[in-house]
């Protein structure tokens, strides 16, 4: 969509601007601006953060167009800018979308609790040979991201296919106006962003409303959801098109399903006729979005034989973008979610966040999938590239062959993957951030397994969308000026510390922090720039110390001592210190009577200062000690104030760690401490846990599979004696890889097939045995040690330990892989 900044001012009833620029660019994150001279930026408040923080390094980037809510102080008086103040940012941002977008000849809105993406990329795939059709970036179906969806739909589109996802109550309706759907197709409901709702028949209620928009012709849903056919009923709308596998005198009826390898035969009844297609997947989830499809499809009048044909085409869906260790110091991203420019754009954005300095950027790229016949889409390709400063591009496929001198003079093509393969190897990378993206039908999966690090089949997993969901959980809990500081020590419990800090600077951290010196260093030298605190900096190498901005803690007078004389030896001056007091812990810091001695010394200096001051709970996950903890903090008020009134500049407070978020949120001060609540484990008793995201999940996968009889035994000291005829499965991993001897002879099970399999016999150093007797599984089959469906927890039970032991004991050889969805 192209416009100018005179016509958005129109749409939202604003004067006319002093200069007219032209827009083709809504811009509500800083981070993603690619195009400043052509960029709109909407300055969005929110509970965490303020766009208005960054109009002023926007304008200094090139962005000339801000919508706002207040003109920034740094702002007053730029003459060559445009300022369009309004009342609520994101209401304009919808209102521009609702006025300024061409609408489609036909709009569908999906909205429901999961399979949105899915079937929104699976009539895409189906209907773009033969119409032109506009979907959703991604999962972008919020408040915010269905109006930069409206604001991708062309002139001329015939299908706009755009999501719908709410949290909260009062969502839908500005949604459903600014979409003003033609067709609405309502999914499913599951637990997935229920807290915002009193229960589900509220949360049904909420998405339903997409469903009373003024020109909705038809309607699609499941009429086996209960509770989807009650909120529905009576909804008017000239088409209902529900399905049900129970119902025959729906319109769509499912006669039957019958699995067939990877593949299901479907027979369907559709006004009165029976007919056949077959979907080239087997789960239930995926058989359920296929169901809504084939509604929709069959709602446009689409012949049945055609609408078969249409689904031999499809394939998985694949939303993740994967993160992993490249040889020779790369940075891999795989991201298979789909091959065309729409969704080039945000795999770019992800790229650019986490490009460290002295890298450079690569991206492999295979022909479209889609969009291919679109005039110039090459070309637009190479532009976006070249903004976004790719300095190699790598294709493949003849399409790209074709056009690889848009790319630029030193940009190759090959014809084939297998040619890529053959001509290039892991010496032909160095110190680089690579984007794999390619086609399903290219076999771009053979790429990260040339250039990763590490080959081991066991992996762990970490989900950067889960990190971030529990730090504004965690967030949500604080008054809004309270800043958080991220503990990335121990390699980010064990989950990998780059990652998580590049995930949390981009989210806006107050400060992050880690356990040593080498720590920091290395998080410095790949490029994080914010704030770092080390916790333990019993320090030898104090140049280093200061060449890279780490500040210590400080807990005892003779360190205090060492890092000012050291200050003063490399002639800095007011270097930050971190002041830890012991105000119950009695484990390190200063006491109370040593707090005059403390003052008294860094009033006669200038070298060293104070950041803050803090201290640690020692039970605030144990509800019947509260009385302790109320002491500590009790103490912690009393020694902070003395400091105050000696002190004559401002120090910043902070005693919360995560358990101390949740249960005592009016002691958060300035700062607080979020450790192992960022990785998704609850450290409070069972009935007062939380609703935290699963961040990290160990797999691996099983590598052989032996049939053995009643008597036989397995694994060293023959330790593992069979009580009957059973099957034994064999999974690489062992004690050297984290899977702790005393979790072998049954002391736990891992999740094969979605059944739990006891290990059997003794853990070796690089592999166990696990019994999968009665268990429908193969070679190759996923294994997951602990997860969403897995706790930790209970791993720790078995050690008599905690979680933290266990994620940090997960070995460095694990190959880590982050994604984000």
């Amino acid at each position: 969509m192209t416009t100018d900044i005179s016509s958005v001012a129109r749409a939202l009833g604003l004067p006319r601007p002093m200069r007219n620029d032209s827009i083709d660019t809504l811009l509500t994150d800083s981070r993603s601006l690619t195009f400043p001279r052509t960029s709109l930026f909407f300055a969005i408040p929110t509970k965490e953060n303020d766009g208005h923080r960054y109009v002023r390094q926007l304008y200094d980037t090139g962005v000339r167009n801000f919508v706002v809510n207040r003109v920034p102080q740094e702002m007053e008086g730029v003459r060559d800018a445009n300022f369009l103040v309004v009342p609520d940012t994101v209401g304009a941002l919808q209102q521009v979308a609702r006025r300024l977008t061409p609408r489609a000849a036909e709009v569908v809105a999906i909205t429901g609790s999961a399979g949105k993406t899915t079937i929104k990329e699976w009539l895409f795939q189906m209907l773009e040979p033969t119409c032109a059709v506009t979907r959703s970036p991604r999962s972008y179906n919020s408040r915010i991201g269905v109006p930069l969806s409206l604001w991708e739909v062309a002139p001329k589109t015939d299908v706009a296919i755009i999501e719908a996802g709410v949290s909260h109550t009062g969502e839908m309706q500005p949604l459903a106006e600014i979409i003003d759907p033609d067709t609405v197709i309502f999914t499913n409901l599951g637990p997935e962003h229920s807290h915002g709702f009193a229960s589900p028949l509220e949360k049904a209620r909420e998405k339903a409303l997409l469903a009373r928009a003024p020109h909705v012709r038809t309607l699609i849903y499941c009429a086996d959801s209960e509770l989807i056919a009650e909120v529905l009923k009576d909804i008017d709308v000239p088409h209902r098109l529900s399905w049900s596998r129970r119902d025959p005198q729906m319109p769509i009826f499912i006669e039957k399903t019958e699995t067939s390898g990877p593949m299901t035969l479907v027979s369907y009844r559709f006004k009165g006729e029976s007919h056949a297609l077959t979907v080239p997947f087997i789960s239930d989830g995926e058989l359920e979005d296929a169901f809504h499809a084939l509604a929709y499809l069959l709602s446009r009048g689409i012949a049945p034989e055609e609408i078969a044909a249409m689904f031999t085409t499809l394939h998985p869906i694949a939303t993740r973008l994967n993160v992993s260790d490249g040889v020779n110091g790369c940075t891999l991203i795989y991201d298979s979610y789909t091959s065309d420019y729409s969704s080039l754009l945000p795999a770019l954005d992800f790229l650019r966040r986490r490009l460290a300095d002295g890298r450079t950027s690569t991206v492999i790229l295979s022909d479209l999938r889609h969009e291919s016949r679109r005039p110039g889409v090459y070309g637009d390709i190479a532009r976006l590239l070249r903004a976004t400063g790719i300095r190699r591009v790598i294709g493949v496929g003849p399409e790209m062959q074709a056009n690889i001198a848009m790319f630029g003079p030193d940009a190759v093509a090959f014809s084939s993957t297998s040619e890529l393969l053959k001509s290039l190897s892991t010496s032909d990378f160095q110190n680089e951030t690579i984007l794999i993206k390619g086609a399903p039908e290219f076999g771009f999966e053979r790429l990260p397994e040339m250039l990763e690090a590490r080959k081991h089949e066991t992996v762990l997993e970490v989900n950067l969308d889960a990190v971030v969901k529990n730090f504004n959980y965690f967030r949500s809990h604080l008054a809004p000026g309270t800043g958080l500081i991220a503990m990335v020590k121990a390699s980010g419990y064990g989950a990998g510390s780059y990652e998580i800090a590049k995930t949390l600077q981009a989210q806006g951290a107050a400060y992050l922090a880690v356990a040593v010196l080498d720590e920091g260093i290395e998080l410095r030298q790949r490029g994080i720039t914010m704030p770092i605190i080390v916790m333990n900096p019993k320090v030898v190498n104090y140049r280093s110390m200061f060449a890279y901005r780490l500040e210590p803690e400080i807990y005892s007078m003779e360190m205090l001592r060492d890092v000012a004389r050291e200050a003063a030896k490399n002639r800095i001056t007011q270097y930050p210190l971190h002041i830890k007091l012991d105000t119950g812990m009695h484990r390190m810091g200063f006491v109370e009577e040593e707090l005059p001695e403390m003052l008294d010394f860094l009033a006669a200096q200038d070298n060293v200062t104070i950041a803050s001051v803090f201290s640690h709970l020692a039970t605030a996950d144990c509800p019947d000690m509260d009385d302790y903890t109320l002491l500590q903090l009790d103490r912690f008020k009393r020694y902070t104030d003395y400091i105050a009134e000696r002190w004559p500049h401002p120090f910043l407070r902070h005693v919360l760690n995560s358990a101390g978020i949740l249960r005592f949120p009016q002691y958060g001060y300035d700062l607080a401490r979020l450790g192992i609540g960022l990785y998704g484990a609850n450290t409070l008793p069972p009935e007062m846990e939380r609703p935290l995201a699963n961040v990290s999940t160990l797999r691996t996968v099983i590598i052989a599979l032996r049939h053995w009889k009643k008597g036989e035994t397995i694994g060293y000291g023959r330790r593992g004696v069979l009580e009957r005829d059973s099957v034994i499965a064999t999974i690489p991993i062992g004690y050297a890889d984290g899977m702790n001897r005393h979790f072998g002879n049954g002391n736990i099970t891992v999740l094969v097939g979605g059944k739990e399999a006891p290990t059997v016999g003794n853990i070796c150093m690089d592999a166990c045995m696990i019994d999968v007797t009665g268990i429908d599984c193969h070679v190759g089959d996923a294994v997951e040690i602990f997860g969403p469906n897995m706790s930790v927890q209970r791993l720790a039970d078995v050690l008599g330990t905690i979680p933290y032991e266990v994620l940090t004991s997960v070995s460095p050889r694990v190959k880590r892989v982050y994604y984000r969805e």
